[in-house]
């Protein structure tokens, strides 16, 4: 029995890309900035699951956009281009702020094999430029992905600065082709990849690369003082050609520059070549931390055999119980990698605030988002009725997306019978 465990979590995960299918639409329509809608096409359903978006300056006066549209259909049967281009269009309006009303702009974009590109057998990535509006820096462009001939919509934000200070607002990861972003903030060891601009502009770039294990997030309960931050130390630096295909065979965490002084540059996590998935004994054993108690904390940090002490900490929650094991450690290892998918910054998804949140609580009802701050809703749950987790984004050298959550003593009667759900195995997702 003591190897019982740890063989189902393995059989657990390799389950996980078919039970994925079924729970991406609420991961990404939750977490993406988007919401869904269902088209019918006779038969067929062609569900929007998620969009991701990223613009790159062209110039003070132009913006390149790069939107990411995830696309499933009923069976799982691939969506064609040509039903893609048909079947819908995109127009978007800029705004001074997310506070206001006044247009400064707006445009129609229709699809074509010009803006187009298939990525995936359900996924379409669509670049468009926008221009800056009179007399002003910068702008928050609402955008909508329309069903032509009905009144469906998803919609996606995104702020938009014409001054190119930062070099993230100028360059980005593209996959090896330089063809498409990759609208994320990892990849894994050895993948090749292009820092690009959307002009081709060669360039050398300084790269520090650091090796260091981030702390994950703590309790939503701990309101105390943050500790100052650490000064990282960089363990190896380098040089590299910007718009000419690279490859980070060693794991950690990467920042590139344009100068060796500058505050801000383009971090990106280098992890495993597993990952998001997580797989290894000393890797599995980690999230479990925010379902376990002090003593079982402790225990895990002293282990000498994570795959032990991961065998007797499932074993002894479910009583010995196999099936439950098996969906519960399926369910939980499931958030897991679709928190390092969706909300890996600086360091791992499931270490930050957010994917704290998400694996615990699971995806949010409701995103009320604004200029630095996003709401996560979660409503009609067993012990509640509405709850709300506040993020607030903070300056981070390394990435644009980085949130803290807000934290209160009040979340106690939320959290810990969500966390008692888990060590019960009630949970389902």
């Amino acid at each position: 029995m003591k190897r019982f465990v740890y063989f189902i979590i393995l059989i657990a995960l390799c389950h996980l890309a078919q039970a994925q299918q079924t729970s991406k639409s609420r991961s990404k329509r939750k977490n993406d900035k988007t919401t869904s809608t269902v088209v019918s096409n006779g038969a067929e359903d062609i569900t929007i699951l998620g969009i991701k978006s990223k613009f790159l300056n062209k110039d003070s006066s132009v913006a390149v956009i790069y939107m990411r549209i995830d696309l499933s259909r009923i069976n799982n049967m691939p969506v064609r281009w040509k039903e893609f281009a048909d079947k819908y269009t995109i127009n978007y309006v800029l705004y001074p702020d997310f506070a206001s009303r006044e247009r400064l702009g707006y445009g129609n974009i229709a699809l074509s094999e010009q803006n187009v590109i298939q990525i995936g057998a359900t996924k379409f990535m669509v670049n468009f430029e926008v221009k800056r509006p009179t007399n002003y820096a910068q702008a928050i462009m609402l955008a909508e992905v329309s069903e032509i001939g009905t009144t469906k919509k998803v919609l996606n934000d995104l702020q938009l600065r014409f001054k190119d200070n930062k070099l993230s607002d100028r360059y980005t990861l593209f996959e090896k082709t330089a063809q498409v972003p990759l609208l994320q903030n990892y990849i894994n060891a050895n993948d090749t990849l292009v820092v690009k601009d959307v002009n081709n502009t060669r360039k050398k770039l300084f790269v520090s690369r650091y090796r260091h294990d981030f702390d994950p997030a703590t309790s939503p309960m701990n309101t105390n003082p943050r500790n100052a931050p650490r000064t990282l130390g960089v363990d190896s630096t380098f040089m590299i050609m910007a718009n000419t295909p690279i490859s980070f065979k060693e794991e950690g965490l990467y920042f590139m520059m344009e100068d060796t002084t500058d505050a801000t540059g383009i971090g990106v996590v280098v992890a495993n070549r597993r990952f998001p998935k997580m797989t290894r004994p000393a890797e599995l054993i980690r999230p479990v931390m925010y379902m376990s108690q002090s003593q079982e904390i402790n225990e895990f940090l002293a282990t000498k055999d994570p795959k032990k002490s991961l065998d007797r900490y499932w074993l002894s929650l479910m009583n010995g119980n196999a099936d439950l094991a098996k969906r519960t450690i399926s369910a939980f290892y499931h958030r897991v990698e679709e928190a390092n998918r969706l909300f890996t910054t600086y360091k791992e998804g499931w270490k930050t605030d957010k994917g704290m949140i998400f694996i615990i609580m699971g995806s949010p009802d409701r995103v009320q988002r604004s200029k630095d701050r996003e709401v996560w809703v979660y409503s009609q749950r067993a012990n509640f009725s509405e709850i709300n987790f506040t993020f607030n984004r903070r300056p981070n050298q390394f990435v644009d997306d980085h949130y803290e959550l807000q934290r209160y003593v009040e979340y106690q009667p939320i959290w810990y019978p969500m966390v008692e759900a888990w060590r019960t195995g009630a949970v389902r997702d």
